[in-house]
């Protein structure tokens, strides 16, 4: 509820009823009052729009909104399927609260990133022709408050990945430690079930 209660507060401290904020964002009332209530959350593309009639800071929005997140949607990205499998679990395990899909190609992942809020997406970095690298940047377009977070068995790697708007990196293979590790270091923390950030 932290995104729905801070949203009234400003609407109501600038003195705006909830038809006014709809008419300004070019939505109906209604969906105001859903995102006050805690029904929903706007998507990434309006959070900018709300925090410029507000007049406060998108990233302020952005943050509250990922912690709003009830389930946490956690997505890993890997092409070998053994892989993919063995560290689904270990996720699992990390985040036993967190709505957890894996994905083998990254069309898949991305379309899945447009139609869900995704919280934390753990990236191969070499994922056959594709780049994780490059989904990285992908995911941060659709929603900049995405934590990204890098699996690779080549440390070689770090370097490029820094380069990048991922929040950390993991060399394979993937334990509940380092996943419990990594979720203390987040840059958009979320609750995960008492046992990360």
């Amino acid at each position: 509820m932290l995104f729905a209660e801070t949203l009234r507060k400003l609407r109501t401290e600038k003195g705006l009823t909830q038809k006014q904020l709809g008419k300004q964002l070019f939505v109906y009332h209604s969906t105001i009052a859903r995102w006050e209530r805690g029904d929903r959350l706007p998507d990434a593309a309006m959070i900018p729009r709300i925090a410029k009639c507000l007049n406060v800071d998108a990233s302020r929005l952005f943050h509250l909104a990922a912690e709003s997140d009830e389930i946490p949607n956690v997505i890993m990205v890997d092409d070998n399927e053994v892989i993919l499998s063995h560290s689904l679990n270990v996720l699992g395990e990390a985040m036993p609260d967190a709505a957890i899909t894996g994905f083998i190609w990254p069309a898949e992942a991305i379309e899945y990133a447009k139609t869900n809020r995704v919280t934390l997406a753990v990236l191969d970095i070499e994922l056959g022709t594709a780049s994780g690298l490059e989904l990285c940047h992908t995911l941060h377009e659709i929603n900049p408050c995405t934590n990204i977070v890098f699996l690779t068995a080549y440390p070689d790697y770090a370097l490029d990945a820094w380069k990048t708007e991922a929040n950390g990196f993991m060399v394979k293979p993937l334990t509940p430690e380092d996943v419990r590790k990594q979720l203390t270091k987040l840059r958009y923390p979320f609750l995960t079930g008492g046992t990360g950030a």
